[in-house]
């Protein structure tokens, strides 16, 4: 791995140097993170590979203007951190969607995140959970002790985990894209996640590689591109709206995700129209035919 240009992601984020660690500075970090840097699968319906290398992860949210998930977003995050002073550990996790069989556990399709020696009066022994890589979920850290906790129109639940020994359960809000998160306490590193990596965005079986997703978190909500349905969940409650015009779709890109793909051909574009609005398509048809 090279090195982390911390002014670049500083800029980025549109913050200030926040100088030594502190609890305020790591939740602003946060904050920042989730609001500027959308969680996305472009590259992968691009057809551009990535790495799980967390500088290279930056250099394409600083340069590239660009997100990912949670391997790249946490990975960097934990970089930045790291680079600013912070005590960052990455932890093998596993999501379950709400759908499906997959089973409770830290299967490695998910890096999570603490951050340590930062107490406070809500955190005693100093231990944070902190993950910029789940999408819908967290848009500022969470003491890592059992507890309920809302943050915008989400409510969640940190327990320990019954699937992990010694591991934690995030569980999300009923509103929420999933339904929790399992994650184990021991080290993880990037040679870790590299299998499931490539496994995630490249099998066909992958809802990644299936279904393109744009997530930007705000602190009263979310919104979410799925093909070509956006959801905004807040206050307010859930709304839904197609967008089956590929004009009004990448100007959904550029003002509400910040992904102008300014550096992508016109062939580019045209071919990843095609491939999202087919995908549309079928999901409409397999809709329909229930």
């Amino acid at each position: 791995m090279g090195e982390l240009d911390v002014a670049a992601y500083l800029d980025r984020l549109g913050v200030d140097h926040p100088g030594r660690p502190s609890v305020p500075a790591l939740h602003a970090l946060h904050r920042a993170h989730v609001e500027r840097v959308p969680y996305e699968t472009l590259e992968i319906h691009l057809g551009v590979a990535t790495t799980v290398d967390p500088v290279e992860a930056a250099e394409r949210i600083v340069g590239g203007r660009r997100g990912g998930y949670c391997f790249h977003l946490n990975g960097a995050f934990a970089g930045l951190l790291t680079a600013l002073g912070y005590q960052v550990r990455w932890h093998r996790g596993g999501v379950q969607r709400r759908a499906g069989a997959m089973p409770p556990g830290a299967n490695t399709n998910h890096l999570a995140l603490t951050v340590h020696d930062l107490p406070a009066p809500e955190c005693p022994d100093g231990t944070w959970f902190v993950d910029v890589g789940l999408g819908d979920a967290l848009h500022e850290p969470l003491p890592l002790r059992p507890g309920h906790y809302r943050q915008g129109p989400f409510r969640y639940e940190l327990r320990h985990s019954t699937a992990e020994p010694g591991g934690w359960r995030f569980d999300h809000d009923p509103a929420g894209g999933f339904a929790g998160m399992d994650f184990t306490l021991a080290a993880a590193g990037p040679a870790d996640f590299a299998a499931r990596h490539v496994e995630l965005s490249t099998s066909p079986d992958s809802g990644f590689v299936r279904v393109f997703t744009a997530q930007r978190r705000r602190a009263d909500g979310i919104d979410v591109l799925r093909g070509c349905v956006l959801t905004s969940v807040d206050a307010a409650g859930t709304r839904r709206r197609e967008v089956t015009r590929a004009d009004a779709w990448f100007g959904l890109l550029a003002d509400l995700f910040g992904l102008a793909l300014d550096d992508v051909s016109v062939a580019d574009r045209h071919a990843l129209w095609r491939r999202v609005y087919t995908a549309h398509l079928d999901w409409q048809a397999r809709q329909e035919g229930r």
